[in-house]
């Protein structure tokens, strides 16, 4: 899964954790997906794409 193309995931300015996730609320130095699945043993079911610039026009 690419967490970068989720409309959860977001970069930090912290260099010990560059990446978070805004739907469960943390920060991390791995992608987001992989802390979920190390955690839980599944797969991460948040993901939404983040809407392209086009369709972020249309509304």
């Amino acid at each position: 899964m690419n967490c970068m193309k989720c409309k959860h995931y977001v970069n930090t300015w912290k260099p010990s954790q560059p990446r978070a996730c805004r739907f469960f609320g943390f920060k991390s130095k791995q992608l987001p997906s992989d802390v979920v699945y190390e955690t839980t043993g599944e797969r991460c079911t948040l993901f939404e794409p983040r809407p392209t610039k086009k369709q972020a026009a249309k509304k």
